[in-house]
């Protein structure tokens, strides 16, 4: 497994680089042997944010933690995230993990792993709505005036759907899905 690591804010010290590497080789088991780790990390106040992204064959796995002055908290967070993504997308990801692998692994970063993880999620609700052409502006107020994080509409000046979302940091977000 090949592991690249950025950093932001902050320098990558020989003890951080050896245990990154360390850790993140451990989820070799998971992986098949060719696979890129891509591991970010960035100070940002009294924050040290690690965020681990993983492409592989059409899926993109991506994981982010944080912490108070703890890098090492932070890696170890990110990468329980990641397992916990790997786990319970096994069967989908099936294809794609390496082959001859034994099928329940000890999970080596998750401390408790809880029957409500291991369950599969499924629709409980569907709900049909008429979307309309309207503007981003008017996207904004509705999804405001609903009270939702996150608002489906046809931008009417390219009639093409798109996902308004409110980010983690209070700002908003905009998918615009292409073929």
């Amino acid at each position: 497994m090949k592991t690249t690591m950025t950093a932001k804010g902050m320098t990558i010290t020989p003890a951080i680089e050896e245990r990154v590497l360390r850790k993140t080789q451990t989820m070799s088991k998971y992986l098949r042997p060719g696979t890129e780790m891509i591991v970010r990390m960035r100070k940002e106040k009294n924050q040290r944010i690690v965020e681990i992204t993983v492409p592989m064959n059409g899926v993109m796995l991506r994981a982010e933690a944080s912490s108070e002055d703890n890098l090492f908290m932070s890696i170890d967070r990110a990468l329980a995230k990641l397992e916990r993504q790997l786990l319970r997308h096994r069967t989908r990801l099936d294809k794609r993990l390496r082959e001859g692998l034994p099928q329940d692994p000890q999970p080596e970063f998750i401390e408790d792993l809880n029957v409500d993880e291991q369950r599969a999620r499924q629709v409980v609700r569907s709900k049909t709505y008429t979307v309309r052409p309207m503007s981003q502006e008017d996207a904004i107020m509705q999804m405001e005036l609903l009270g939702h994080n996150f608002f489906v509409y046809i931008d009417m000046d390219t009639n093409d759907s798109h996902v308004l979302y409110l980010r983690k940091d209070g700002n908003l977000g905009l998918l615009v899905p292409e073929a």
